[in-house]
């Protein structure tokens, strides 16, 4: 070791030691982490509700076929050539299911062994809840051969649709709950944002612990509830921007109109104008309906099943002045769905709109729940979509404990 001439310390004492000052984080993650602690303590309870009903709802069609499949198909030894007139299978459940309100619709599948499915549904603007909004719901499938009910399912008060209305409003009236949702969710895009920007790695070396779980070491549930809050965030922020986006879709017009406009270049979507018939003065033909299922069905020989309005009205109330069919191409989705309009007195087509000949927005318009609830992507797709859901029903859960842990830490 060197010394200085005529003493006894070594050079090395004089010489000042490095220190390594941890590297503060920038002005943009500061602010990122107090918007999404801000957000978080504010809308995360409503973020629970609204993720864990979403979930809870996604497999909501392969559920129902397990649980009423008696109901769905008929026996087949009472399958026919031909099926009872719907004027007459309306007649019937209007006698055996009655209510003070007409019989609202039928959906009519193209598998011959399946039954109809006529409903009931009312709806009214006043009340400050669902259940006071909702006057009737009630689903009735009826063997078209023979005429029996085979089985009569009050919606109004079924699991998968009280998922659905509290998902879509907190069981709130349906013309302003919605927006009570829609404000925690446009929240909850920026603390998905942010959420990215804090897990993301300043550098090679501190990405390895961001992907996986590294827990052999780890004792504490603290940490482990902190990996499980930033890691599984990571994963499912992505799909989990979609849901939302595709949430707010439906509650605020101008979402919307941003979409029509990047896919077709118009804010508004077009609106067929009210299609007038020389038919329209005359007396209206009993067989009505039975002329426009036998014309939808060859139009479209290899859709799934196609709707038929009964009450003359629509499901906001409005009166119809012609019979719109909608027509859906495979079942359980309403990405690929076509309209054909008859005159409600002759049951002439009067309108044959494909999806095909849709543009780039009114296809995106009829996909959007499908993107939302992944049915558009099939059963991975649902598969998908559900977890994804669980991990966003953990976040606020995850994140409040990691938030608690910390004031905790203060306070010792």
């Amino acid at each position: 070791m060197k010394r200085l001439t005529g003493g006894t310390l070594p050079v090395d004492f004089f010489r000042m030691k490095k220190k390594h000052h941890k590297k503060k984080p920038g002005f943009f993650k500061v602010w990122s982490a107090k918007l999404h602690l801000w957000l978080g303590l504010s809308v995360g309870f409503i973020v629970f509700i609204v993720s864990l009903s979403g979930t809870l709802f996604v497999f909501k069609d392969e559920v129902q076929n397990v649980l009423r499949k008696e109901a769905i198909y008929v026996k087949p030894q009472t399958v026919k050539a031909q099926a009872l007139p719907i004027e007459e299978l309306r007649k019937k459940v209007m006698t055996n299911v009655p209510e003070k309100y007409p019989v609202s619709a039928v959906e009519i599948p193209l598998d011959k062994n399946k039954s109809y499915m006529f409903s009931y549904y009312e709806k009214s603007k006043k009340g400050w809840n669902y259940f006071g909004q909702v006057k009737v719901n009630k689903l009735i499938y009826v063997n078209q051969y023979t005429g029996d009910i085979q089985a009569v399912y009050n919606e109004k008060y079924d699991f998968f649709m009280l998922m659905k209305y509290l998902h879509w409003s907190l069981l709130l009236n349906s013309e302003w709950g919605p927006y009570v949702i829609g404000i925690p969710v446009v929240l909850f895009i920026f603390m998905l944002i942010t959420g990215i920007v804090l897990w993301w790695p300043k550098n090679k070396k501190a990405r390895k612990g961001r992907f996986s779980f590294d827990w052999k070491n780890v004792k504490t549930w603290k940490r482990k509830n902190y990996d499980l809050h930033n890691i599984l965030g990571f994963y499912a922020s992505f799909i989990g921007l979609i849901m939302a986006v595709t949430g707010i879709y439906f509650t605020y017009p101008y979402v919307k109109n941003v979409f029509n406009y990047a896919l077709s270049g118009s804010a508004e979507l077009k609106k067929e104008k009210d299609i007038k018939s020389p038919d329209s003065l005359a007396i209206k033909n009993s067989s009505v309906y039975d002329l426009t299922a036998q014309q939808t069905r060859l139009h479209y020989p290899g859709s799934s099943s196609f709707r038929i309005p009964l009450s003359g009205k629509n499901k906001k109330g409005k009166e119809l002045k012609n019979i719109p069919v909608t027509v859906y191409q495979k079942e359980g989705r309403y990405s690929e769905r076509h309209q054909i309009i008859f005159d409600k007195y002759s049951g002439k087509i009067l309108l044959n709109k494909s999806h095909e000949s849709l543009n780039a927005a009114e296809k995106y318009s009829n996909a959007n729940y499908d993107i939302h609830t992944g049915s558009y992507f099939g059963l991975f797709g649902k598969i998908i979509w559900f977890i994804t859901g669980l991990v966003c029903t953990s976040l606020p859960v995850t994140g409040f404990l990691v938030w608690w842990g910390k004031q905790k830490k203060r306070k010792i």
